[in-house]
């Protein structure tokens, strides 16, 4: 897991006491480690103490040796001495080349080691003697013989290897590892505990990255890879003849023998099973180490390392479990790793996994489905195979609960996901979440995946259950919170009785509109207010009383405020003119000429231009506005220059809009034909000069010259219908509701979806408060 935020690690070295080995000729350096993990401040996060030992090996010390000069190599080549320790190494030297030798007796004498040391991937082999660094040349030599032999010399190897102090020594010895390679090469096959040994030797090298270089020499991760996919196969071949034993015994549960040979069978499958797991364990233990360098890793992938790992989830073993779980998760953090993982249904069996007894496994399964969870697909599988609820109870969880919190945030992104939500308890344990935080800012994880799940109808309608629309705008207010109020925005765009709850609370909105503070909270509110279009709601007595309409025009201007405040106001105003009456009021303020001076500075924004345009087809249906628009502004000019914008909801408003204006004043109507024909005109020329220009194709309606002389291609007016005679806006009238509600676009309420609203997997028109 990575650190929250950025670490140091410095490490201090104090030097002891020097004195010399018991038995050998060498000196032993006691020492102490202080190692401390600092943050970015420099403050010790962590602080750990460690005394060690150094042996320094003295072979070539003897009755002739000037003890002068080898105490003086000895503190210069290592750097744990003080120089100002020479006299002191050089009296200890002299002790040494003067002490007797002990007897033979006593150097055979040897202890019977206790049980080594629990040292990752698993727990050491025991051995029948201690194993000495001296005695290597003897271990070599046993790897050459038979394979009880190479066991024991690979297992008193291994206990070498796993004391660091040793691997130096071990690494100037090419005998030894190349040897170790060599039976690895050409005996893993006949034996698992020989292949074992052997790797777990090179994995204690692998645990240092200036070793890796070796490993890599000697080709050892390769080799590890063909041997786990060997022991997968092999694990399958096993699981093949299970099943076939087992069947036996169900077709004929009356044979005995049947019966013998599949408990047999059984039996010797799961003893292989325990050494084959090991093996698998420090196997994927020494590529882990490994994959530290991206190159290397790559070099896995490529032999097909996820194939293996996604295998290996199919065991019962925890401990190679968290392996394999925690290698996936360091490479799904590359798309190619992701993409592997999403073909061989890794999410199908991580859900098994959840939840589980053993921690670590659960933690780091939470995290490689939270990596995963980045992409659509993974997360619509996760809801597939029902991750939802178990996700849902883990929020309960205080271990469990973030990293569940952020796996279901990226599941409530997809709105196909959203109203699974509504079927699990998960609401009721948000909105406690949510009451829990008293005067403290919500957590961002937690309200975030409020706001998506507020963008669902159903969920929606959970959330405001008893008193919880009441809760959630007394909080807002109070904590003038804009992202519990974009919550309570996403709340308030749905159609039906939702709407008519925020009746109680437009004062209030309409309250914090005028006040001086948070931008974006103010930008919630008017979003809010804006989505309430609802026929109960008296919008003039609502403006008059809380003197909105000045302030709705001070922030049209250019530059007056951030951009996605004057786009609220703007979508206010196109609310508000849905009345008769207010469409008057905010006529005779002058908004429209400032409406028509932000459409001069915001032309290249088309979202700007949209809503803009909609206020003003909202006015067209009024008969008072509609003058003032015709006659005493540019707007339908502006209209025809838009006629034939790129953007599709642009156009469509546009249309709707001029062709009201048409029925109504016959003068621009006749400016608006011919603006439409001219523009049908050009098209039809580019056509057919384009057609005319194709070599391939000289005749513009195929190789026949004589097809245009075919009778039944001539017009007939049988059966066509005469035109119908021009429409009024009285016609539009009979659509538009009270409120002044018209279904030009394709949304519920007709206004054009904004950025707030739309996502690409959406229509254009789908309402224009719904969630980011």
């Amino acid at each position: 897991m990575q650190p929250d935020e950025s670490q140091y690690l410095h490490r201090k070295c104090r030097i002891g006491d020097i004195d010399v080995h018991p038995t050998e000729k060498a000196l032993v350096v006691y020492y102490e480690v202080e190692a401390s993990i600092l943050g970015e401040t420099g403050n010790a996060r962590h602080e750990e103490k460690k005394e060690c030992q150094k042996v320094i090996r003295l072979r070539s010390l003897n009755a002739s040796t000037n003890v002068s000069a080898l105490a003086r190599k000895v503190v210069e080549e290592c750097k744990i001495i003080h120089p100002s320790k020479l006299a002191e190494v050089e009296h200890l030297l002299l002790y040494l080349q003067n002490r007797k030798k002990p007897s033979s007796k006593l150097e055979k004498k040897e202890k019977k080691p206790s049980k080594p040391r629990e040292l990752l991937p698993f727990e050491g082999m025991e051995i029948d003697e201690e194993a000495n660094i001296n005695k290597i040349d003897d271990y070599i030599e046993l790897l050459y013989e038979n394979i009880p032999e190479k066991i024991r010399g690979s297992t008193l190897i291994l206990h070498l290897a796993r004391n660091p102090d040793n691997l130096e020594e071990l690494l100037h010895n090419e005998t030894a590892l190349g040897a170790l390679a060599r039976v690895l090469r050409e005996d893993w096959k006949q034996s698992v505990e020989l292949a074992t040994t052997i790797i777990y030797v090179f994995f204690c090298f692998s645990s240092f990255s200036q070793f890796h270089g070796l490993i890599t020499h000697y080709k050892i991760g390769a080799l590890c890879m063909n041997i786990i996919e060997h022991e997968l196969k092999k694990y399958d071949l096993w699981q093949d003849e299970l099943e076939k034993k087992s069947k036996a015994c169900d077709e004929d549960p009356e044979n005995q023998s049947f019966r013998k040979e599949h408990e047999k069978t059984l039996k010797k499958c799961q003893s292989l099973l325990v050494k084959q797991e090991q093996l698998l364990r420090v196997a994927f233990y020494l590529l882990l180490n490994l994959s530290e360098d991206t190159r290397t890793e790559l070099k896995m992938r490529n032999k097909n390392i996820v194939h293996l790992l996604v295998k290996s989830l199919e065991r019962e073993n925890e401990e190679l479990l968290v392996l394999a779980v925690s290698f996936l998760k360091k490479l799904s953090i590359f798309l190619e790793n992701k993409n592997d993982m999403a073909e061989m249904d890794t999410v199908e069996k991580l859900a098994r996994l959840v939840p589980c007894e053993h921690e670590d496994l659960m933690n780091v399964t939470l995290r490689l489905l939270h990596n995963l969870s980045f992409d659509t697909g993974l997360r619509t599988k996760m809801v597939h195979v029902g991750l939802l609820p178990k996700l849902t109870a883990l929020l309960g969880d205080d271990t469990h609960k973030h990293v569940a919190m952020r796996i279901l945030y990226h599941i409530s992104v997809d709105d196909k996901s959203k109203s699974m939500f509504a079927y699990t308890d998960c609401i009721p344990q948000l909105m406690q979440m949510l009451f829990e935080h008293g005067e403290e800012r919500i957590d961002t994880e937690l309200i975030s995946f409020c706001i998506n799940l507020a963008a669902n109808k159903t969920n929606a309608q959970i959330i405001c259950e008893g008193n919880g629309l009441k809760m959630l705008m007394k909080r807002a207010l109070k904590l003038k919170d804009p992202l519990l109020m974009k919550m309570i925005r996403n709340i308030s765009q749905h159609d039906g009785p939702l709407k008519q709850l925020f009746i109680d609370y437009v004062g209030d909105l309409a309250a914090q509109i005028k006040q001086e503070g948070d931008e974006e909270f103010v930008i919630e509110c008017l979003g809010t207010m804006a989505n309430l279009t609802i026929p109960d709601l008296d919008w003039e007595l609502l403006l008059k009383e809380y003197n909105l309409v000045p302030y709705l025009k001070d922030h049209l201007k250019p530059g007056s405020a951030e951009d996605d405040l004057i786009l609220e106001v703007v979508i206010m105003i196109g609310t508000v003119s849905m009345d008769d009456s207010c469409a008057v009021m905010l006529a005779k303020s002058g908004i429209i000429p400032a409406l028509i001076e932000l459409l001069n500075a915001q032309q290249e924004d088309d979202e700007f231009v949209c809503q803009i345009i909609y206020v003003f087809y909202q006015m067209v249906f009024h008969q008072a506005t509609r003058d003032v628009i015709i006659k005493d502004t540019q707007a339908p000019a502006y209209l025809i220059d838009l006629m034939h914008d790129k953007n599709v909801e642009i156009r469509q408003v546009c249309d709707n809009t001029l062709d009201i204006i048409a029925e109504y004043d016959e003068e621009w109507g006749k400016k608006i034909q011919s603006e439409k024909f001219r523009w049908h005109n050009s098209q039809w020329l580019e056509m057919v000069e384009s057609r005319q220009m194709e070599d391939a194709e000289p005749y513009l309606y195929g190789d026949d010259p004589d097809a245009l002389e075919q009778p039944d291609l001539f017009y007939s007016t049988d059966g066509m219908m005469p035109p119908e005679p021009g429409l009024s806006p009285d016609f539009y009238s009979q659509f538009h509701s009270q409120n002044g509600d018209f279904n030009v676009c394709n949304g519920a309420d007709g206004r054009p979806a904004t950025a707030y609203g739309f996502r690409p997997d959406e229509p254009f028109f789908h309402g224009y408060g719904s969630a980011r």
